[in-house]
């Protein structure tokens, strides 16, 4: 097979993948609770589009204003924190070079490796006073997310030469200086990369906010699903016209940034 059609096959492949299932969801976003039910690819006969918004976002006292609100602080706080914490755990672990270095890379892949862990999660927090609260949240969506974006700033670190550390340092910049006003500018290609991929993971988490931040108040997007679906009637037109306006904004944000996440993953895999 030749190199054109295997860009055939893959836009077949992503046709069918992503698009199709898409397109299911526009659709039926556009129809009324009696042929949504159909749950079928055919055009409506009549639009409701606007008529199930407004419904969306009226339900239960505009809880998807506030769940928008929620999911928005989350997200902006977390990547935040991973920005700053995993460019600093990346700039220490790719210059030193000790005894403990393997350690630390094993822990850090330890960390890739081990799925998390519900109830002693919950205990954790619990004891420190955080569960059912934001900066508890905050905290496991930082911990869940810190070992790949180390990985991604540390292989980024190692392009940039040792000569501008040293040179910082004759100059008489300090540690905390040298990173942040000399290396993290540096890492703007590999932190984009990190603000796309983490904000669109944590816009879209529904497992966590779900076990570790219950209740109304605290609703994130994803949760705000079960606004139309119980265990014997679902609203289809109104739960995919839901889920069609919580998708639009990290697929905006994917699609605006994807070449710089492609840069930011691959600028580091040559030293310079």
């Amino acid at each position: 097979m030749g190199r054109l059609g295997l860009e055939l096959l893959g836009i077949l492949f992503t046709i069918i993948v992503f698009w199709i299932p898409f397109y299911f969801i526009i659709v039926n976003a556009l129809k009324s609770t009696q042929e949504s039910a159909d749950l079928s690819l055919a055009l409506p006969s009549t639009y409701h589009l606007w008529e199930n918004i407004m419904t969306v976002v009226q339900a239960r006292n505009y809880m998807l204003l506030r769940a928008f609100w929620n999911s928005s602080v989350l997200t902006i706080v977390s990547v935040l924190a991973l920005v700053v914490l995993c460019g600093m755990a990346g700039y220490v672990m790719q210059r030193r070079r000790d005894r403990l270095t393997p350690t630390l890379d094993l822990l850090i892949l330890v960390g890739l490796i081990i799925p998390p862990a519900i109830v002693p999660t919950i205990w954790v927090l619990d004891g420190m006073g955080l569960f059912k609260t934001m900066p508890g949240l905050i905290l496991v969506e930082v911990a869940l997310n810190f070992p790949f974006c180390v990985l991604l700033y540390k292989g980024f670190m190692a392009a940039i030469p040792r000569e501008i550390d040293e040179a910082a340092v004759i100059d008489g910049c300090g540690g905390f200086r040298l990173f942040f006003n000399i290396i993290l500018p540096l890492l703007q290609p590999v932190s984009a990369t990190v603000i796309v991929l983490c904000a669109v993971t944590i816009f879209n988490d529904f497992a966590n906010p779900l076990y570790f931040l219950p209740g109304s108040a605290n609703v994130t997007v994803q949760t705000t699903l079960y606004n139309f679906k119980s265990q014997y009637v679902t609203q289809w037109n109104l739960l995919f016209t839901n889920i069609l306006l919580i998708t639009i904004p990290p697929l905006l944000l994917f699609l605006f940034f994807n070449k710089r996440i492609v840069a930011g993953m691959t600028a580091g895999s040559v030293k310079g």
